[in-house]
C-alpha cells in the first residue's frame, strides 16, 4: 500500500443523532487515533445543520426533510376511484382550501340577499342550497375515501414507496457526504445503506475513488417491525444494496453466517463485536455509580439493566419476577421516558415493587463499565425473537468489563457464551419464575461467577481488539495508509462546539433566563458580539417585561474569549466559510421579525463583507426590522477621544491599534448615519461620538450580584481590579500607587486577570472596593456588577457621563494621578465609603436592572 500525501478520509454515517450510539462514536475515535481524517455524520434534531468536534473528528448533524414521504403519501391507492371521490382534492390541505373558498363564497352570496330584489333573492337562495349539497357531498366523499385507507397498508413492493424515509435520508445526507469526498464510507445500519452506495457511486462517476462498507448491527429480517410496509421495505433495501458494498461488517459470527446465506455473499462478513474500550476502565473517569444513582448502600443486592428498553428486551418479565426476590433492587439505566417505560413502572406499582425499581441516567459511553461496576448482576432478559438470537449485544461486554456476572434469558448466542465460560445463570425467557430462581442463584454464586471473568474474556471483549480488525479493513479496501497514528486522541474525547453550537441557558432553578425564539408577535435576534454577556442580559430584561417578544442570542466567539450566555455560538474564525454563512442566513431570514445588531458586525458571516452594511439590503428584503447597538471601540473615535481625555486608553494602545480603530469608528459612524436605522449605545460617553443615538443602559441581574457581606470592615480592605486588557483599563498607570499602598499594609490589592466570567462574581462579592477603568471617562459592565453587589467603585468619570445621570452616578472619580489620594480618603472615612456602596445598589437598580433599557428600546420593538 502507498502512504497518502494527506490523511485518508473516512465518513462514518448513521441515521440517528449520534449521541448515545457508542459503536458509531468508538468507530470514529478508533479511526482518528489510527490517523484517519474522520467526519461523523448523523441526523439533526433541528431544521439546521449542526456542526461540532470530537477532538480532530468533524461532527455534522444534518436535518432530514419529508418531501419524498409527502409525495408518496399524496398518491392514491385506488387512483381511478379517488379521481371521483377526491376530485381535485389531493390532500387535507387541498380540502382545507376548498372549504375556505366555499365559506367565503357563502358569506358573499348570503350577504347579497339583503339588497337583492325578490326574484333575485329567490335565485340566490336556490343556488346556495344547491352549492351546499354539492359541498357536503364532496366533503363526505373525501372523508369516505380517507377511511378506506388501511392503518397498516400492505406493501406495494417498492421499498422507495413503502418506506420513503430512506429516500429522504439520502436526499439530506448524500450532498454532505459528497462534499467531504471520503476515501471510505462506513454505513451503519440498514437505513444508511442506500445513501452510502449512491454517494460512493456518484463520487466514482466524478473520478473520485471511494469505497464503502455496510455495518449490519441487526438481523433485519428478524426484527419485529411496527408495520407491514417497513417490514417489507428495510429487508428489501438491504437486499438491493448489500451486494454492491465493497465489504460487509457485522456484530457476531451467527449474524455473519445469516447475511452470507441470505444474500449469497461471496465471503463471510467481518465480525467486529460491540465492546467497551478497555483502556479507560478503572481510570477514575466516572464521577458517579449506578448504586449511588439509586441511593442504595453496598449491602443491598442490585441488578442492573442498561440500554434501550423495547418490547423485545423482556424487562417486563424481570419486573414480574421481582416479587419473588425479596430485598433485590433493579436499576434501569435509560435515556428518556417512553410510553413503554411508563407501562413498566405501572406494572411494578401494581405488583408492589415500585420502591425497588430505580431509574438511573445514562453516562458517556467511556464511563459505562465503571458506572455499572457498583451493581451485583447484569441482566439480558431478551425475548426469543430472531434479531435477539443472533448476536452478543454491547451490554454483555459492558457488564463483563464491569465485573458483573450475567443473568440472561435463553436466547441462543448469549446463552451459549455464558454457559461455555461459566459467566452467569440462564433462565427461560417466557417464565418469570425461572428468572427469579436464576437471579437468586447468581447472587449466591456471585464471587465464583465473577472469578470466571478472566483477563482473556476482558481482552477479547475490548474495543481495542475488535476495532483493530476494522482499521485493517479500511486500509485494505482503500489501498491507503494513514501517515501516522495519533495516540494523543483520547478514547474519552468529548464533543465540543465547532463553528456553531446551540445551548440551553438556565438559571439556578433550571429555568430559561429568557423566552427563547418562538411563536410571539416579535421574534428578536440579538448579536453577534454579546460583549460582556450584554446580549443575554438584554434578552432577559426584554422578555421579562414584554411577553410578546421572544429572543435568540447569538455570539461570535473566539477560543480565547469568555463563554458568556447565548443561545447560539458561532466560531469567529469560521466566518469566511460558506456553509457557516449560509447557516446564518437560514437562521435569521424567515425566523426573525426584529434584529438588534451590536458592534456593527455582519450577521451573515463575511458573506457580504466585514460590517453590517453589506447585510442590510438582504435583511430589508427579508422584512427584518433592524436597529444598531454600539458598545465602545466600535464607535469611539481615538483621535477625538485623545483630544478630550489626557489619560485616554489610546495613548497606551499597542502600535497600530489606534489607527485601525479610528478607521473602524469612522466607517461605522458613516454606516449609522446613512442607514437611517434606530441607534443605541450602551454607555453614555458614546453619545459624544454618536449624538443621534439613545442610551440604552447596560443590564445586569442586580439580584444575582447582591450580597450582605460587610464593606470596609477589614483592617486591610480588599481592593479588586480586573482588567480584560491592561491598556484599556489603565492598569499599568495605577499599578505603582496600588502596589505602594499594598506594601505599606494599608490595603490588600488583588489583580484578577484572565478570570472566567462565571468566577468573577465571587471575587466581587468578597472585596471591599473595586477599581474599574481610568482611561475612557465612563463605566462598563464590571462597574455595574460591582455596584449591584454594593461595592464602592472608583474610576475616571467624565463630566458628560456625570451629566447623563443627572449627578446620580455614585462612582468616585479619580485619575491615575489622583488615585492614591482618593483611596486614602476612602480609607479614612470608612462609614462614608460604605454609604457609597449602599447608594451604588440603588443606582444599579434604577438604571441597570433592565427596566429602563427596555423602555428605551420600546419604539424599536413595536
Amino acid at each position: 500500500m502507498e502512504s497518502a500525501a494527506r490523511r485518508p478520509r473516512l465518513a462514518v454515517i448513521v441515521a440517528n443523532g449520534i449521541t448515545g450510539d457508542s459503536r458509531v462514536q468508538k468507530t470514529a475515535v478508533a479511526a482518528a487515533r489510527d490517523g484517519w481524517d474522520v467526519t461523523l455524520i448523523g441526523r439533526s434534531d433541528s431544521k439546521r445543520v449542526q456542526r461540532s468536534k470530537m477532538g480532530p473528528i468533524e461532527v455534522i448533524r444534518v436535518p432530514v426533510g419529508a418531501d419524498y414521504l409527502r409525495e408518496v403519501n399524496a398518491r392514491k391507492e385506488h387512483p381511478l376511484r379517488a379521481a371521483a371521490t377526491q376530485f381535485h382534492l389531493r390532500d387535507q390541505a387541498a380540502l382545507n382550501r376548498y372549504n375556505a373558498a366555499y365559506r367565503a363564497w357563502v358569506r358573499q352570496k348570503s350577504a347579497e340577499t339583503a339588497y337583492a330584489g325578490t326574484p333575485r333573492r329567490a335565485s340566490i337562495k336556490a343556488v346556495l342550497r344547491a352549492r351546499r349539497s354539492v359541498h357536503r357531498l364532496r366533503v363526505r366523499a373525501y372523508k369516505w375515501e380517507q377511511r378506506q385507507k388501511s392503518k397498516d397498508p400492505a406493501p406495494v413492493g417498492d421499498w422507495r414507496r413503502d418506506w420513503p424515509q430512506v429516500v429522504d435520508l439520502d436526499l439530506a445526507f448524500g450532498p454532505v457526504i459528497e462534499e467531504v469526498e471520503p476515501d471510505v464510507i462506513h454505513a451503519n445500519d440498514v437505513t444508511t445503506i442506500a445513501t452510502a452506495s449512491l454517494s460512493a457511486a456518484r463520487l466514482r462517476a466524478r473520478g473520485r475513488k471511494c469505497v464503502w462498507l455496510y455495518d449490519a448491527h441487526e438481523y433485519i429480517r428478524g426484527v419485529e417491525w411496527p408495520n407491514a410496509r417497513q417490514a417489507y421495505a428495510l429487508p428489501a433495501v438491504e437486499a438491493d444494496f448489500i451486494g454492491r458494498a465493497d465489504a460487509v461488517v457485522t456484530v457476531s459470527p451467527q449474524l455473519a453466517e445469516l447475511l452470507k446465506d441470505d444474500h449469497k455473499l461471496p465471503e463471510l462478513p467481518l465480525v467486529v463485536g460491540n465492546s467497551p474500550v478497555r483502556e479507560v476502565i478503572g481510570g477514575g473517569k466516572s464521577t458517579s455509580s449506578v448504586r449511588e444513582a439509586c441511593g442504595l448502600g453496598p449491602e443491598t443486592p442490585l441488578m442492573v439493566y442498561s440500554g434501550w428498553i423495547g418490547p423485545e428486551r423482556g424487562v417486563d418479565a424481570v419486573i414480574e419476577g421481582l416479587p419473588n426476590l425479596p430485598g433485590f433492587h433493579l436499576a434501569l439505566v435509560h435515556g428518556r421516558m417512553t410510553p413503554l417505560l411508563e407501562k413498566l413502572l405501572a406494572q411494578a406499582e401494581s405488583l408492589g415493587v415500585r420502591d425497588r425499581v430505580h431509574l438511573a441516567p445514562y453516562v458517556p459511553q467511556h464511563e459505562v463499565a465503571d458506572y455499572l461496576s457498583s451493581a451485583d448482576l447484569g441482566l439480558t432478559p431478551f425475548r426469543r425473537v430472531p434479531n435477539c438470537e443472533v448476536s452478543l449485544p454491547t451490554k454483555v461486554s459492558e457488564y463483563l468489563q464491569a465485573g458483573l456476572p450475567l443473568v440472561t434469558s435463553d436466547v441462543k448466542v448469549i446463552k451459549a457464551y455464558v454457559e461455555e465460560r461459566g459467566l452467569g445463570e440462564v433462565w427461560t425467557w417466557d417464565d418469570p419464575k425461572t428468572f427469579a430462581a436464576a437471579a437468586a442463584r447468581a447472587m449466591e454464586r456471585r464471587a465464583e461467577l465473577a472469578g470466571a471473568i478472566t483477563e482473556e474474556v476482558r481482552t477479547d471483549l475490548s474495543w481495542e481488539a475488535q476495532s483493530g480488525k476494522l482499521l485493517k479493513l479500511y486500509r485494505e479496501l482503500s489501498k491507503k495508509t494513514p501517515p501516522g497514528p495519533r495516540p494523543e486522541v483520547s478514547w474519552t474525547v468529548q464533543e465540543t462546539p465547532d463553528a456553531v453550537r446551540n445551548v440551553e441557558i438556565t438559571d439556578g432553578g433550571g429555568q430559561p433566563t429568557w423566552k427563547k425564539l418562538g411563536e410571539t408577535r416579535v421574534r428578536l435576534g440579538l448579536g453577534p458580539a454579546n460583549y460582556a454577556g450584554q446580549g443575554a442580559a438584554y434578552a432577559q430584561a426584554i422578555t421579562r417585561v414584554n411577553p410578546d417578544v421572544s429572543v435568540e442570542v447569538v455570539m461570535n466567539k473566539r477560543p480565547e474569549s469568555f463563554d458568556y450566555p447565548a443561545d447560539v455560538y458561532v466560531d469567529a474564525t469560521a466566518l469566511r466559510e460558506l456553509p457557516v454563512q449560509f447557516q446564518q442566513v437560514e437562521r435569521i431570514v424567515g425566523r426573525y421579525t426584529h434584529l438588534l445588531v451590536d458592534a456593527f458586525m455582519p450577521v451573515f458571516g463575511y458573506l457580504n463583507g466585514a460590517s453590517i452594511a453589506g447585510d442590510l439590503n438582504a435583511l430589508k428584503q427579508g422584512r427584518v426590522k433592524v436597529a444598531l447597538l454600539a458598545h465602545g471601540s466600535d464607535i469611539r473615535h481615538p483621535g477625538n477621544h485623545m483630544a478630550r481625555h489626557p489619560f485616554s486608553l489610546f495613548h497606551d494602545a499597542p502600535e497600530g491599534i489606534a489607527e485601525k480603530l479610528q478607521a473602524k469608528a469612522e466607517l461605522n459612524k458613516r454606516i449609522a448615519m446613512e442607514a437611517g436605522l434606530p441607534l443605541y449605545v450602551t454607555t453614555p460617553d458614546l453619545l459624544e461620538d454618536l449624538p443621534s443615538a439613545k442610551w440604552a443602559p447596560l443590564v445586569v441581574d442586580v439580584a444575582a450580584w447582591a450580597t450582605d457581606r460587610p464593606v470596609m470592615e477589614r483592617e486591610r480592605p480588599l481592593v479588586l481590579h480586573a482588567p480584560s486588557k491592561r491598556w484599556t483599563k489603565g492598569t499599568d498607570r495605577i499599578m505603582p500607587v496600588m502596589t505602594e499602598l499594598h506594601d505599606k499594609g494599608l490595603i490588600e490589592f488583588r489583580l484578577a486577570e484572565g478570570v472566567p466570567w462565571a468566577e468573577m462574581r465571587e471575587l466581587v462579592q468578597s472585596c471591599d472596593l473595586v477599581l474599574d477603568q481610568f482611561t475612557t471617562g465612563s463605566y462598563g459592565t464590571f462597574a455595574v456588577e460591582a455596584m449591584a453587589a454594593g461595592k464602592p467603585v472608583v474610576a475616571y468619570i467624565s463630566d458628560g457621563v456625570k451629566a447623563a445621570t443627572d449627578g446620580a452616578l455614585p462612582i468616585v472619580s479619580a485619575t491615575p494621578d489622583t488615585l492614591g489620594e482618593v483611596v486614602r480618603s476612602l480609607l479614612d472615612d470608612r462609614e462614608g465609603t460604605a454609604r457609597i456602596g449602599r447608594k451604588s445598589v440603588d443606582f444599579a437598580r434604577t438604571y441597570h436592572d433592565g427596566a429602563w433599557t427596555v423602555q428605551v428600546l420600546s419604539d424599536f420593538l413595536k
